[in-house]
């Protein structure tokens, strides 16, 4: 069998289960059973050393009775625990609770270390010593897959069965396990329908909103029965068609050769050969404390018989591991939503409508609501309550992106001038005008929609009223018919009561010899000369508005004159760094086109003045200090691009020392590194937001530089961190020029507030981003552009009315980069409801997992990372959990019941959970995570869709003249074929695998060499070529790119390559190196977590 080659055909999503004819459904009395073959397995996530699974020749087995098989037999294939069989509550499909489940003597890690996954065979923990290559030789040899159809009896019950037995998500053996041998006048389950016994056929008897997953049950009718052992090529049945969305059995699995079919009664022999020591005693759960033996269930194996058994119970096959096919699939969500709903125009005029998912793209048509570009919610029906809030444990929270880029079809924001009386306003709650205040007394007056205050309408801005009380100017004015508008803000709105200057770019490069022998200054300064014609301007402005200074240093600082009537520029040094001023005023900052002779002369100057330079320490602190210096002097906001390589080691306020310790990682003071060194840095970002002094920080490290404490001052002033670790120009100069040009041409709002109002009955309580808050309301940002979010959540301080529903107004006041005053306002109405089941229809698990990464993400600052795990894996239990109880139709424990608009969540959160700043591998540095951690805190829904669920995209599946996008395939290295070549991005990294077997044609056209051993691995540039392959995949990667708010640089990966690894480490449905469950498994753990709340 081909290790690479494909999983075999799998029901799709949502076909019924198979069943064991044979087995008649019978009450579970607490007869007791003879026992069936066990086989060994190790802790959940727990570490997986090798391919240890024989099959046991010869088992003989008792033959049929009229009893139910015994449960407890359901072995998983794979290593991994049988899960949901019978629940808390003990219950298998009907009411008789005396059936208890066995478990694991204490409970489980969840996430200790394990072994790499890839296309190798699954691997199990054995509790004895493994098997030779020759027994798992023979196992692998009886594998054989038919297409013979078994029909399977119906079932009241909803499909969706839990990981009845589970496997690793990335193993490519699904047909290995422990066979026993069928006894004469039993069908062998080969000639039957495979998969668990009795495994129900999916119905939908539960709401429409849910997916449900269904453990075996026993039951169904039997066939003819075969003897003797199974013949080469005889197979099992693939079950037939059935409603989508519920989870289809799992693959089949066939008996090895030589395996008898004996008819002896009684308990069946000891298995144990002299290789083999006994397997331990069945268990049912992983998870949880330790139960005795129950009725109908087996003794340990080898060991005496079940006293007081019944002889002649069936012996189960162990069943297979839960189908990955079987349940909820991303790409199956985001393609049903693209078809659904990516065709009509979104329009805002309902209110509470759930917009289409982040991954469609569809046009808005603002009626009073704002888009879901600028606002999305965790879930568009609030709950009435507080007390209904907290049971259900859903976080009530918007990602609202107050500057979002919107695409060309769709019109910006209107911008209204109310002239010197500048925008109306409640007189009570301080909120803007907007569609929802309400009109009376024939126009001359309006109640507020959000705190109820009655105001005047002043005389200019009165208006009649037609017979439903609207204004007749309604739609002549943004105000009162969008979601979304500016207004042009009056001098009250402004610092000291005066207008502000255009903003001011200042670009403060380190010369020290880092810097220099990369090649990095040289690189800049070329760059800069053209870069500066393309700075922000506003409509239709022939230049920018934007003045421009340098700086230079490493130990100390060097400021440059380039005034106009300067012939060449001149430098100032300032070394007295513990104390830091500007030496000059005029000249300092300046119009590009007026100096650009100046400029250009600087720029080809700075590069040989510093060629020789032998500094190797560098400064930060008073760098920043010099910028804001400098704006405060020129009485203006402004940015400044630090372009920065090393720790700041020499003697200067802000030094820092190497804290970098990896013991750290698992400790409770893992939180350590996550925090500045020394509080020098908030303090200065408190001074930079003072001056609205917004901070680029460009990183070019070659070892640790504490991103940590570096990015406190970028992150509070609402700017970027940009790494290029162990840079080279060859290599990495596309992505950071791409970077640079990318971030000084964008739009940015300069000195900004943003204040969120809401109407009575729920308030903001908390916010995640990029800014500074000095109060509890108003959100500061030194600077914001069109990718950065801000995140709110809110909380019950009242009771909602379900007829007027809840309101939020996001405000935001801001200097344009023209230097105008500008207030930008977002509204948005959402429903409320005091059904649960509501709650859950109108949820967006996107936007879910924005908020619960973050507010994860944030945790790790002040808690051990592992207590931040377990209260997301908490949360979403109770979530999932409280659903079940309150909005389920009633069906047995053993089922796993999730949400419609929910069914992702699982498998999203597990991702969260492995991700480097909560799970990190042994490669991931303590600089990657700080990293991470403040990239993820400003990223928007689609960002965090795509990073934390990479796509993955097959290359040549799809026709070369076809100009969109391939369908994507689920993150799984069982989606990858050895023949085929697949891109994966994730908003950062891009990556390009190739398998072992590509036909040599498309080597040649994509890389122009003749086979596949002479592509070079780790190939960053593909060579450009004119065939229509390549020219397919190198515009896919530029329109890949075009979509992210940062180039990704491309990898070129080998498939078996050393390069491999970090590529597996983005599949993210399978294990994880550094002990990160697989999709499947994670659902098991969720079922189990639900059970225990439910029981």
């Amino acid at each position: 069998m081909n290790v690479n080659q494909s999983i075999p055909p799998v029901p799709p999503f949502g076909q019924p289960q198979p069943v064991y004819p044979g087995y008649h459904q019978s009450s579970y009395s607490g007869q007791s059973g003879s026992t069936a073959p066990t086989i060994p397995y190790g802790a959940y996530n727990g570490p997986v050393p090798g391919y240890q699974q024989t099959p046991p020749q010869g088992i003989s087995r008792a033959p049929p009775s009229s009893g139910a098989p015994p449960a407890s037999t359901a072995q998983a294939a794979c290593g991994q625990v049988a899960y949901g069989q019978f629940g808390q509550g003990d219950v298998q499909n009907g009411p008789s609770s005396a059936v208890q489940m066995q478990r694991l003597p204490g409970s489980q890690p969840f996430g200790s270390p394990l072994a790499p996954v890839g296309n190798q065979p699954a691997v199990l923990q054995p509790y004895g010593p493994p098997p030779t290559s020759a027994q798992v030789t023979a196992q692998l040899a009886g594998m054989q897959i038919s297409s013979a159809v078994a029909p399977a009896p119906p079932s009241s019950e909803l499909g969706y069965g839990p990981p009845t037995s589970l496997a690793s998500a990335s193993g490519s053996f699904p047909n290995s396990g422990l066979y026993g041998s069928y006894p004469q006048g039993q069908a062998s389950p080969v000639s039957q329908a495979q998969g668990h016994p009795g495994i129900q056929t999916p119905q939908r008897s539960a709401p429409s909103q849910a997916s449900s997953f269904t453990p075996p049950a026993s039951g169904g009718p039997r066939l003819p029965s075969v003897t003797g052992p199974l013949l080469p090529g005889q197979g099992f049945g693939a079950p037939s068609v059935s409603q989508p969305n519920h989870v289809s059995s799992p693959p089949p699995q066939a008996l090895p050769p030589g395996t008898q079919m004996t008819g002896l009664l009684g308990p069946p022999p000891p298995m144990h050969s002299p290789q083999q020591p006994g397997y331990q005693p069945q268990q049912n759960g992983s998870f949880g404390s330790a139960r005795g033996p129950q009725p109908n269930y087996g003794s340990p194996y080898p060991a005496a018989p079940t006293f007081g058994s019944q002889p002649g119970l069936p012996q189960p096959l162990p069943p297979k591991r839960l189908d990955p096919d079987a349940i909820p699939s991303p790409i199956q969500v985001i393609e049903d939503d693209r078809n659904n709903r990516g065709t009509e125009p979104f329009v805002t005029g309902v209110r509470g409508q759930v917009p289409p998912l982040v991954t469609t793209n569809f046009l808005v048509k603002d009626q009073g609501n704002a888009s879901p570009r600028y606002i999305r919610c965790t879930s568009y029906n609030i709950p009435c309550t507080s007390d209904m809030a907290k049971q259900a444990q859903v976080p009530l929270a918007a990602v609202i992106k107050p500057l979002a880029r919107l695409p060309p079809d769709e019109a910006s924001p209107y911008v209204v001038d109310h002239g010197e009386s500048g925008p109306l306003r409640c007189n009570r709650c301080k909120a803007y005008m907007c569609p929802f205040m309400q009109f009376i007394e024939g126009g001359r007056r309006f109640q507020c929609c959000f705190c109820s205050c009655i105001n005047d309408v002043p005389p200019q801005y009165f208006q009649h009223l037609d017979h439903t009380g609207k204004r007749v100017d309604a739609y002549d004015r943004p105000e009162l018919s969008l979601g979304s508008y500016e207004f042009l803000a009056t001098v009250d709105y402004c610092k000291n009561n005066k207008f502000p200057s255009p903003p001011a770019f200042i670009f403060m490069i380190d010369v020290s010899y880092n810097a220099i022998r990369t090649g990095l200054v040289r690189l800049l300064c070329e760059e800069l000369k053209s870069l500066l014609d393309f700075l922000p301007r506003e409509g239709g402005a022939e230049e920018s508005a934007i003045r421009v200074g340098f700086v230079t240093y490493n130990k100390v600082l060097h400021f440059y004159n380039v005034k106009s009537s300067l012939a060449q520029p001149q430098m100032m040094v300032v070394s007295d760094v513990a104390d830091m001023f500007v030496p000059l005023l005029d000249g300092f900052l300046v119009n590009v086109n007026e100096s650009r002779a100046v400029i250009t002369s600087l720029l080809d100057q700075i590069p040989e003045m510093f060629a020789d330079t032998r500094e190797t320490e560098t400064v930060f602190v008073p760098v920043i200090q010099a910028g804001i210096e400098a704006l405060k002097a020129a009485e203006c906001a402004g940015k400044l691009f630090l372009f920065h390589t090393s720790l700041p080691i020499a003697e200067a306020p802000g030094k820092l020392k190497n804290r970098d310790d990896r013991k750290l990682i698992n400790t409770d003071k893992e939180k350590t590194l996550f925090q500045p060194q020394t509080g020098a840095y908030q303090t200065l970002a408190k001074e930079c937001v003072a001056q609205g002094c917004c901070i680029d920080l460009f990183l070019f490290p070659n070892q640790y530089v504490d991103v940590a404490t570096l990015s406190v001052v970028p992150q509070l002033t609402g700017g970027s961190v940009y790494k290029y670790a162990c840079f080279q120009v060859e290599n990495d100069q596309e992505r950071f020029l791409s970077d640079l040009r990318r971030n000084v041409q964008k739009v940015v709002a300069f000195d900004a507030v943003m204040r969120v109002r809401t109407s009575t009955g729920i308030r903001a309580v908390d916010f995640f981003g990029a800014f500074y808050m000095s109060n509890t309301t108003d959100v500061e940002l030194a600077g914001l552009d069109g990718d950065k979010t801000v995140t709110v959540e809110f909380k019950h301080d009242d009771r909602l009315n379900e007829e007027s529903g809840a309101l939020l107004q996001c405000a935001l006041l801001y200097t344009s980069c023209a230097g105008q005053r500008r207030l930008r306002i977002h509204n948005l109405a959402l429903n409320c409801c005091t059904q649960l089941a509501d709650l859950y229809r109108n949820c967006e698990t996107d936007t879910l997992i924005n908020y619960m990464a973050k507010f994860a993400y944030r945790g790790v600052l002040n808690s051990p990372v592992k207590a931040v795990r377990d209260t997301l894996i908490t949360q979403c239990a109770q979530i999932l959990a409280c659903y079940r109880k309150n909005c389920a139709s009633p069906s047995s424990a053993g089922q796993l019941i999730l949400p419609e608009c929910m069914k992702l969540l699982p498998v999203y959160l597990n991702c969260v959970l492995k991700s480097d700043v909560l799970q990190p591998g042994a490669e991931v540095t303590t600089d990657d995570r700080a990293y991470v951690r403040q990239l993820v805190t400003s990223m928007d829904v689609a960002e965090t869709n795509v990073f934390f669920y990479p796509r993955l995209l097959p290359l040549t599946k799809s026709p070369i003249e076809s100009t969109t996008e391939p369908p994507a395939v689920r993150a799984s290295e069982e989606r990858l074929s050895n023949g085929d070549i697949y891109l994966l991005e994730n908003g950062l990294n891009l990556f390009l695998w190739v398998g072992a077997s590509v036909q040599q044609g498309v080597v040649q056209s994509l890389f122009s060499v003749s086979s596949f051993s002479q592509i070079t691995s780790g190939l960053s540039v593909l060579p450009v070529l004119d065939n229509p392959l390549s020219k397919k995949v190198q515009g896919l990667i530029d329109s890949l790119r075009a979509q992210r708010s940062r180039y990704m640089k491309l990898i070129v990966v080998k498939q078996e390559d050393k390069l491999e690894m970090l590529f597996k480490h983005f599949l993210v449905e399978d294990k994880s190196l550094s002990g990160g469950a697989s999709y499947v498994d994670f659902l098991c753990h969720m079922h189990k977590e639900i059970r225990q709340l439910l029981s």
